[in-house]
């Protein structure tokens, strides 16, 4: 977790904030990261990071559009060096809040949070510290939604099953939480929503920062008919590559290993699910799209059998946390990569 000390100067951060940019990893823990901040503040705007696997500096012109004063940069593992090259040139003051390992240099200007560094070593997701900053109890249902969403079951989620029982369960168990109850259904909710148009995204984004209960996100309505339209546009989608991936995974020895193309990339959301059906089995999901191919795996010692097995490819990256990984490789790099991997895993 994050010591008093940086609570107290994100804080300072935050209150010296009169338009930041909030720039956060494209998922649930980077949404609700976001929501955490600009609730809490009541001013700023947010944008969601799609590339991989770092923040580049196309993403500056958004701080320049917005005529940002503060940049703050969420659950995001690289920043390239090209995007601070344009910050340098503003000396705009930058806010990073991570929770996974990197060895990227970290310039001396950028006011740098992750608890891996601290004395106490931690990873929990960037919701949690956010929530640890803000500590809104309004807004405990977002928290919950983007730790669940990491397979990270917080201290406050007992506080949340008394709130709100009727959207919770009672178990320690965190894929149950997101996969059984009503508040993981929010969790799937947000996380199709970030995979529609630009457009879609921000005013869903507009959209959950007025909202007061997660009441209003369950109950489709005028205001969140988009992002409800879309979430059961992909649901239908999502669950066709499912049931494959576990016919598939059924006949598989000790690793998943499941590809698919087309122009949705649910990768993650299939490896998270499918490490809850073969919770004993390195899931891998490989999402194929023309000359790239995204992959994700889920399962023990995930980064590092994802490092050994890309070590002889060329243009890759990949890095995550110990048990949840993302990665991109070459597609025709595809069968050598699987190779490598059943290698590894006999």
């Amino acid at each position: 977790m994050l010591t008093k000390k940086q609570i107290k100067e994100i804080k300072e951060h935050l209150n010296k904030a009169q338009n930041p940019v909030f720039f956060f990893d494209n998922d649930q823990d980077g949404l609700c990261s976001f929501l955490l901040l600009q609730r809490y503040l009541g001013r700023g705007k947010g944008v969601a990071i799609k590339s991989f696997p770092g923040l580049t500096k196309d993403y500056f012109r958004k701080v320049n559009e917005l005529k940002a004063d503060y940049i703050f940069i969420l659950d995001k593992a690289v920043v390239l060096e090209e995007f601070f090259k344009e910050v340098e040139k503003t000396n705009i003051p930058v806010v990073w809040i991570d929770h996974h390992i990197t060895n990227e240099p970290i310039p001396d200007f950028v006011n740098y949070y992750n608890p891996l560094l601290n004395k106490s070593k931690s990873e929990e997701p960037v919701t949690a510290l956010c929530y640890q900053v803000t500590n809104k109890k309004d807004d405990l249902w977002i928290a919950v939604v983007g730790c669940i969403s990491d397979k990270f079951l917080p201290e406050f989620y007992n506080e949340f099953e008394k709130k709100y029982p009727d959207l919770s369960i009672k178990s320690k168990k965190i894929l149950d939480i997101y996969y059984k109850s009503q508040i993981g259904k929010i969790s799937k909710i947000l996380s199709f929503g970030l995979k529609d148009r630009t457009t879609n995204v921000v005013n869903m984004m507009r959209f959950l920062i007025k909202v007061k209960t997660p009441y209003e996100v369950l109950q489709e309505n005028s205001k969140n008919y988009a992002m409800h339209s879309r979430f059961k546009q992909v649901e239908s989608t999502y669950q066709k590559f499912l049931k494959k991936a576990i016919s598939i995974g059924k006949k598989q020895g000790k690793m998943v290993f499941f590809q698919y193309g087309g122009d949705l990339s649910i990768s993650g959301d299939l490896a998270n699910e499918l490490s809850y059906s073969f919770p004993d089995k390195l899931i891998v999901v490989a999402y194929l799209k023309g000359i790239k191919t995204n992959i994700s795996i889920r399962g023990k010692k995930s980064r590092d059998l994802l490092l050994e097995a890309i070590k002889d490819l060329e243009e890759v990256s990949g890095g995550g946390h110990e048990e949840a990984v993302g990665g991109q490789i070459r597609s025709e790099d595809i069968e050598k990569f699987r190779e490598n991997l059943e290698k590894l895993v006999k």
